[in-house]
C-alpha cells in the first residue's frame, strides 16, 4: 500500500470510528415525551404526602410497578387541585373524556428479561431508588429515550439498568447469579 493510501485508509478508520462512537448513539435513540407536564415533587413533597407504592402498584405476579391509571388520578383530580394550566389541561384531556393517559415507559426491559418488583421491594426491602435513582423528586419528566431498533429504553437520567448492574447488587448482597433468576 503506498503513502497515500495509508492516509486514505487512517482518515476513513477515523471518521468510521468518531461516528461509531460520537454519531451513532444519538442517532439510535429518538426521544418522546410524555403526554403532559407532570411534577413528581408536588405528589411526594410533604404537602403532598403520596408514596412511589401510591401510584406504582405492583402486579399480581410482581413484575412490573405499574404505569398510574386514570382512575388513579382522577380520585385527586376530578376538580382541579391548585386551578394551574397543566392541571385544568390534564383534567379536560384525560379525567373529562375518560381517555387513559399514554404514559411513556422509561425502562421498558428485553421480553426474555423477568424482573419480579415484589422480591426486590418486600423480600429485599430495597428503596425504588436505588434502581430508579431520584425520580420521584423530579419537578418534570424527561423525555423517553427509546433505541429505535430494540424498542428498549434508557432508563432515568441516562441510566442504563443493565445486567452488569443486577450482578454488581446481588454479589455485594451475597446472593449467587443464575441465569434462569432473571431470563426466561
Amino acid at each position: 500500500m503506498k503513502h497515500g493510501g495509508l492516509i486514505s485508509f487512517g482518515t476513513g478508520c477515523a471518521i468510521a470510528l468518531a461516528a461509531g462512537w460520537l454519531v451513532f448513539p444519538k442517532v439510535i435513540y429518538t426521544a418522546e415525551r410524555q403526554p403532559f407536564a407532570f411534577s413528581h415533587t408536588a405528589h411526594t413533597s410533604e404537602k403532598g404526602g403520596m408514596k412511589c407504592e401510591d401510584c406504582h402498584s405492583l402486579a399480581a405476579d410482581g413484575q412490573f410497578s405499574g404505569i398510574p391509571k386514570l382512575e388513579q388520578c382522577a380520585g385527586c383530580h376530578a376538580q382541579p387541585v391548585k386551578g394551574s394550566a397543566v392541571e385544568k389541561e390534564f383534567i379536560a384531556n384525560f379525567v373529562t373524556t375518560g381517555r387513559e393517559i399514554p404514559w411513556q415507559s422509561y425502562s421498558r426491559q428485553p421480553q426474555n428479561v423477568y424482573f419480579p418488583h415484589a422480591t426486590h421491594i418486600k423480600l429485599a426491602k430495597l428503596q425504588c431508588t436505588r434502581c430508579h435513582g431520584e425520580h420521584g423528586k423530579s419537578a418534570s419528566l424527561e423525555p423517553v429515550q427509546r433505541n429505535r431498533v430494540s424498542g428498549y429504553s434508557k432508563t432515568i437520567a441516562d441510566r442504563h439498568m443493565e445486567m452488569g448492574d443486577c450482578e454488581r447488587c446481588h454479589a455485594e448482597n451475597g446472593l449467587k447469579n443464575s441465569c434462569l433468576d432473571c431470563h426466561k
